[in-house]
């Protein structure tokens, strides 16, 4: 199966969004990881309900976190940043414009793929570099990797042919389907776990 089909994925799912970019991925935590990695974020502050991943990276990437009291749907900006948690986002024409929207494919989302994401933004040359970074620093082309002069540090977080077909397959009937709205409250207040105490 060729990665053609995770371009068409990408591009339908810009046009459902209005979004002039995307870059597909394997899940939207590793989406707003990449953007962080790219911008050089130094801290990251998230709301006290959200999900688990999302302050963990602040771990991994050795990043200072705080917390925030915010009554979010549907989105929610990461600190001051232009970096947008939308995991649970499914609305036609929602993208924003100058931002970098993390959307969520996980199975319990609207368009469910067991797992994957998609970053959404109008940056043209960011998303080239977000793509590259996705896919271990390799450009995605049919020129095998070997045969490329890597220059950039990459991560293991492509979107493979498989979701992205599948993903082809599910998004007519998730275009027809209502939205859920989700509630504040199906999140857990983070900061009462023992894990993020420290971290207050």
């Amino acid at each position: 199966m060729s990665f053609e089909k995770v371009r068409e994925f990408e591009n339908q799912i810009a046009s459902f969004f209005g979004s002039p970019h995307a870059v597909a991925v394997d899940c939207c935590t590793h989406g707003i990881e990449l953007c962080l990695r790219q911008q050089k974020v130094k801290s990251i502050t998230v709301p006290k309900r959200t999900y688990l991943s999302i302050p963990m990276l602040a771990n991994k990437l050795n990043i200072d976190l705080k917390w925030k009291d915010e009554s979010w749907q549907n989105f929610y900006y990461i600190g001051e940043t232009n970096i947008i948690d939308a995991a649970v986002l499914w609305q036609k024409n929602s993208y924003i414009k100058n931002t970098f929207m993390c959307v969520s494919f996980q199975f319990k989302k609207h368009l469910s793929l067991g797992r994957g994401g998609i970053i959404l933004t109008d940056d043209e040359k960011v998303s080239k570099i977000l793509r590259k970074m996705s896919y271990d620093g390799r450009e995605p082309n049919e020129v095998p990797w070997v045969k490329q002069d890597i220059d950039m540090v990459g991560y293991h977080y492509y979107m493979t042919p498989e979701t992205a077909e599948m993903g082809l397959q599910k998004l007519p009937q998730a275009i027809k389907q209502p939205a859920r709205v989700w509630n504040i409250n199906e999140w857990a207040d983070l900061t009462q776990m023992k894990i993020f105490k420290e971290q207050k």
